[in-house]
């Protein structure tokens, strides 16, 4: 894909965010595709293209009353919105369609009108890691990021670190859910759920969603809002149960995504001014860090715990307050690529001053998938 050569015209998450038991998956789904749509000044019929996970797009598009010419249902997990807008971008630059929506939305809290998930038996996942206790991210984490912790030397405050650190950016966003500051202290003193995770250490359980939509950059001119254009991206998948045995060592998929999107993009490290990390639990922004190659991954944890991403800091992270204090529907990469391109914007609650370049990263499926993009203000 060509650098700067597509851009978001739209962005907007739901009207509401956090417990919103009077609407279904699918209406969360409209809301947020209706207020994209008019952020970008357009209306439904002028939508030709369209993507989205989990629920399918002939679902969606159906509600939304949209006949595209293009879709994608990639669902890989929490990245698939960055692989959503590494797809549409090609799709656009290749004619296919001319103007793409992308939504998300989840039911993830109240659960109204979203399918439970299940495990087949006869599936990997169901043979060789559900019976021996392995069900779900709590379950499946841990061990990996105890190997993780041992082998680079990462201690338990440095981990709660995290926590304190994006919730001090939290409390500077009025749409977050958890505001009220708290210390390392508080992190290691809160409930215990699967070692070495506490409550503090794990993402929010919340409804809600997002969606953006992207143009050339040709056209994305004449749009009303200011257009945040796509540099380079970078995507990568790999067998999950695999990437959890790697998981100490980080995963292969991150490893590929950060810098395919790097090199597409032109820029190196000292270019970033924000960055936005997947983290539905305390560990994921370490290794994000060093895995897009900031910085060996022994240095990660200091990095963090000596306040170098906090607001003011050289190195802005997470400045929504992640899935660990924003919110978290359950797929946390839309919400990260509403943040960066609210930056971009100039919008941001907690906005980094003279931002110009933003990398937001993220990984899904366990991580088994992993996406990355890189945004600017700049043409």
């Amino acid at each position: 894909m060509r650098r700067n050569q597509v851009a978001v015209v739209g962005a907007a998450e739901t009207t509401e965010l956090g417990i919103i038991p009077n609407a279904s998956q699918l209406q969360l789904h409209a809301d947020a595709a209706l207020n994209a749509i008019a952020d970008a000044g357009l209306k439904l019929s002028d939508i030709d293209g369209f993507a989205t996970a989990v629920e399918t797009p002939q679902q969606v598009c159906h509600y939304l009353g949209i006949k595209p010419t293009w879709v994608d249902g990639t669902s890989v997990g929490g990245c698939s919105f960055m692989l959503h807008v590494r797809h549409a971008a090609a799709a656009i630059e290749a004619g296919l369609c001319k103007t793409v929506l992308i939504t998300h939305a989840e039911s993830g809290k109240s659960m109204i009108g979203k399918a439970p998930r299940s495990i087949p038996a006869d599936s990997l996942q169901g043979q060789f890691e559900a019976p021996f206790g392995v069900y779900g991210p709590p379950s499946m984490f841990p061990i990996p990021v105890l190997r993780f912790m041992k082998t680079y030397g990462i201690t338990h405050e440095q981990l709660a670190s995290v926590a304190v650190v994006q919730r001090e950016w939290a409390a500077k966003n009025p749409r977050a859910m958890m505001k009220d500051p708290i210390t390392v202290a508080d992190v290691l003193n809160s409930r215990m759920i699967a070692y070495p995770f506490r409550l503090l250490q794990c993402c929010l359980v919340t409804d809600g969603g997002g969606a953006l939509i992207l143009t050339s950059a040709d056209r994305a001119k004449d749009f009303p809002r200011k257009p945040v254009y796509i540099m380079g991206t970078g995507e990568s998948v790999e067998t999950p149960m695999v990437s959890q045995m790697e998981t100490f060592n980080s995963s292969r998929a991150f490893k590929t995504a950060g810098p395919l999107a790097f090199k597409e993009a032109g820029i190196a490290h000292k270019d970033v001014d924000h960055l936005m990390i997947y983290d539905a639990f305390a560990h994921l922004p370490l290794f994000g860090l060093g895995d897009l190659g900031f910085m060996p991954h022994e240095e990660t944890g200091k990095f963090i715990a000596d306040g170098n991403t906090r607001p003011g800091a050289k190195l802005p992270l997470n400045t929504n307050g992640g899935g660990l204090s924003y919110m978290h529907s359950g797929m946390y990469g839309m919400y990260a690529l509403q943040e960066s391109v609210r930056q971009m914007r100039g919008i941001a609650p907690a906005q980094v001053p003279n931002a110009k370049i933003s990398v937001c990263h993220g990984v899904g499926g366990m991580f088994a998938a992993s996406g990355t993009i890189v945004f600017t203000n700049e043409r």
